[in-house]
């Protein structure tokens, strides 16, 4: 594994608490994009990304939590929305800001813990999570939940597209969700409402169909 700008070796999550995906990986979210592109990374965004999009459902400042290389975000900002995308794979970010510059884009693109959004200080009209939900395990979510929360605002919007357990168990992807799974985390007094669940399809690279998924869309509280 190369070590990181800034980044002792020994240290290869940078100061902060391993995900539950990377202790069960075994290794940083950065390494998945050191070989080429991850499995996840299809070059495009996503369909129902692109879909979203076109129902003018992005307003005002919009996140993008978990952006990899930025194909979703940059297909928001050429809508010419403000957008931010964060994420803790150095890698993935310095490939989105190149696609950026080449594009004439004016996205941005930081490091950033989605547990800890807090930090940015920074509120948005729209949030998006492609795959990001996922992998949280349960214990996460809460934390992750709270952490959207804080940079949100009453009539915030959310939009979650995951890995779902719908059809055969052969056919889904990695961390699949149960629809009571996405209520029961944005539910109670977590200070949002999920107003719909649809079914949906997430294009990876090793399956161009896409396993199946939910898309989700939550309301801020």
């Amino acid at each position: 594994m190369s070590e990181r700008p800034g980044i002792p070796a020994e240290d290869p999550f940078g100061g902060r608490e391993p995900t539950s995906h990377e202790r069960q990986a075994g290794q940083p979210w950065d390494a998945s994009y050191h070989d080429g592109p991850a499995p996840w990374d299809v070059g495009e965004p996503q369909p129902a990304i692109v879909r979203l999009a076109a129902e003018g459902v992005f307003t005002g400042a919009v996140l993008d939590a978990g952006c990899g290389t930025g194909e979703n975000a940059l297909h928001i900002a050429s809508l010419g929305l403000p957008v931010l995308g964060v994420d803790v794979a150095e890698t993935a970010l310095a490939i989105a800001r190149e696609k950026a510059g080449a594009r004439g884009l004016g996205a941005e693109f930081v490091a950033a813990d989605a547990f800890r959004l807090d930090r940015l200080g920074r509120v948005f009209g729209t949030v998006l999570d492609c795959g990001l939900f996922h992998a949280c395990d349960a214990g996460e979510r809460r934390d992750y939940v709270a952490s959207l929360a804080s940079v949100t605002e009453p009539g915030a919007t959310l939009y979650v597209l995951c890995f779902s357990d719908a059809g055969p168990a052969e056919s889904r992807g990695p961390h699949p969700v149960g629809r009571e799974e996405l209520t029961a985390a944005f539910g109670g007094d977590a200070g949002w409402r999920v107003t719909t669940i649809e079914p949906e399809r997430i294009k990876t690279r090793f399956d161009p169909d896409g396993p199946p998924a939910w898309l989700a869309r939550i309301e801020r509280i």
